[in-house]
């Protein structure tokens, strides 16, 4: 059924159009955008199709949040309250939620991860990514992959998170770029591995990818969150299509990242949490650095999926604009997932685009309780999203 959405005060487009007031948008039988423009220009055509009334409510496209490990069990409050009290944050904690994951039933993680979409739903999230790696052997990460497919967009393999306790490290290497990464393949779009120290270095980084590369998998990478080091320069090299975290950057670094169609994908929940200084978002945008803006959603240092709220944070303490903000958490989400639109509104694959609101991509909307984004960053932490469709669909609201 052809749906008109009407009466929206803005229309944040994302796109060539800006941002369009007093606005109108009509949604196709197939969940793709049929038209879009000013409230008076509709065509006639759609006189009698249903009508949507979003009583003056601002409308952007649907958060893609393109970095979250949704598939965990347990938490850990302690580690971070201790973390609150003054102590590091290490990349060992992830061992412990790895014996909470194991130790889950299928149903139990299913359960977890569809109650997680649908809080990202509630606060406007219509896209979403996520990764394994909280398994560290053959049969949790296909388990976790398996459960990731059937509740998200993308599912990345992340076998290459932490080493676990008591297993060889040049032997774990090996075990996750080969009989893990061939168990765990048919499930997954993506590779990735945490380049960082006390996690994985250089060359077990790249050793993991390319066989990731050879089997097809796309490149992502966590690099670059405790201090300067190769993760940046090696998904370049690499052609990644994110390197996230970014937290210290070179120049040298900052040159590569805009030299390349490598999206440098920012945390700002997962910064906080940590205590590590904000990925410098003005500096890269500056640069030509294309930037995305993701939740990071896990047990251990982002429990949260607001995207809204990585939004806001971004505005405030990163020195964003409001626009640059909401397209980095939207196109800057899609180009990370290559799911932006290269013709007519369809991605590289030719499924409809995310993250811009423009004829043929996904009619994937995110309305605001308010008649301006602006509120996200003017009224922080305050309720903001008022419903959210997914391809046309409500879903939240």
């Amino acid at each position: 059924m052809t749906t008109v959405f009407t009466n929206i005060s803005e229309l944040r487009t994302v796109a060539e159009a800006g941002t369009i007031n007093d606005a109108a948008l009509v949604a196709a039988d197939d969940g793709t955008i049929a038209w879009v423009g000013t409230a008076d220009a509709l065509p006639t055509e759609y006189a009698d199709a249903e009508q949507i009334d979003l009583g003056g409510r601002a409308v952007l496209p649907g958060w893609v949040d393109s970095h979250t490990h949704m598939v965990f069990d347990g938490n850990r409050a302690e580690e971070f309250e201790a973390r609150m009290a003054g102590e590091d944050y290490a990349a060992g904690g992830i061992a412990v939620t790895m014996d909470a994951t194991r130790s889950a039933s299928e149903e139990r993680l299913k359960e977890l991860v569809r109650d997680r979409v649908a809080a990202g739903r509630a606060g406007g999230t219509t896209t979403f990514e996520t990764k394994t790696g909280y398994g560290l052997n053959v049969e949790s990460e296909v388990q976790a992959a398996k459960v990731a497919s059937e509740f998200v967009d993308d599912v990345t393999f992340l076998g290459a998170h932490l080493v676990p306790p008591g297993a060889d490290e040049a032997e774990y290497v090996e075990e996750v770029a080969g009989p893990m990464l061939e168990a765990v393949a048919p499930h997954v779009q993506w590779i990735d591995v945490f380049c960082e120290r006390g996690a994985f270095n250089e060359e077990e980084s790249r050793r993991v990818l390319e066989a990731g590369k050879e089997k097809g998998l796309g490149v992502r990478v966590h690099g670059n969150q405790l201090g300067e080091g190769p993760g940046v320069a090696l998904a370049v090299e690499l052609g990644a299509a994110s390197v996230d975290h970014v937290n210290y950057l070179s120049e040298e670094d900052i040159a590569k990242l805009a030299g390349s169609e490598t999206v440098a994908t920012m945390l700002p929940a997962c910064d906080l949490s940590t205590r590590q200084p904000l990925a410098p978002g003005r500096k890269l945008i500056d640069a030509g650095v294309t930037v995305a803006i993701a939740s990071n959603l896990n047990p251990g240092t982002s429990y949260t999926s607001s995207m809204n709220y990585c939004v806001t944070t971004a505005v405030l303490q990163q020195h964003l604009t409001l626009d640059e903000a909401i397209e980095a958490a939207t196109l800057g989400g899609a180009k990370a997932l290559r799911r932006h639109a290269v013709d007519g509104g369809k991605d590289a694959q030719g499924r409809p685009a995310k993250g811009q609101l423009v004829v043929g991509a996904a009619a994937d909307l995110h309305v605001l309780d308010a008649d301006n984004a602006i509120n996200l960053a003017y009224r922080p932490g305050m309720p903001a999203t008022y419903q959210t469709y997914l391809a046309g669909k409500k879903v939240h609201g």
